[in-house]
């Protein structure tokens, strides 16, 4: 999962929903220096990763990308995932999209001082491009991808990966619409929302 599945399934808390947004930029127990809620939501992350890491359904994603891009299979069907949230947007949340990326960039901009440098200096770029709002369109999603494999050294190619997202479109689909409410619901003590 990638940005928007994290803000959405946390969606609950601001403050989670924070934590959620920077997990990878804290490491190892440093999350303890961080408010209790906000610490929540970066275990809450890590929780969702290693589920979606363990998920059958996932690894039967990866397949499709696995000989071209090896261990980047994972991140690439990660943006994919978002992409097809974002996509079906309205099968998942009550509010709009549009409502829910301008609520999520009001939250992190008031939380800035709290963020590691990287999401401080990420988040105009993020709030500018609207990267949540965009991840429900093709053309978002090669942005996306264009923007990893200028920030990741020795990829494979990740930005022409939307070609093999075009050419298996339905199958991943179907794997993201049986895996995400399993999500859900592993996801649900963190919330107190099932």
């Amino acid at each position: 999962m990638n940005h928007l599945a994290h803000l959405f399934l946390s969606r609950q808390s601001d403050k989670m929903m924070v934590g959620n947004f920077i997990a990878d930029g804290v490491k190892g127990k440093k999350y303890l220096g961080f408010h209790d809620e906000i610490a929540r939501g970066i275990l809450m992350h890590r929780a969702i990763d290693t589920f979606t890491d363990s998920s059958e359904i996932v690894r039967n994603s990866k397949q499709y990308f696995k000989n071209r891009y090896g261990l980047f299979a994972g991140v690439i069907v990660d943006v994919f995932y978002d992409h097809f949230l974002a996509s079906n947007w309205n099968r998942y949340a009550d509010a709009p999209l549009e409502e829910f990326a301008a609520r999520a960039y009001g939250i992190f901009e008031s939380y800035l001082p709290v963020m590691p440098v990287r999401y401080q200096h990420m988040l105009p770029y993020m709030k500018k491009e609207n990267w949540l709002l965009n991840y429900g369109n093709l053309d978002g999603i090669r942005r996306t991808l264009h923007g990893m494999s200028r920030r990741i050294p020795n990829h494979p190619g990740i930005e022409n990966a939307t070609d093999e997202l075009i050419g298996h479109y339905d199958q991943l689909h179907d794997d993201f619409t049986r895996y995400f409410p399993s999500l859900e619901n592993h996801v649900a003590p963190w919330t107190n929302t099932r």
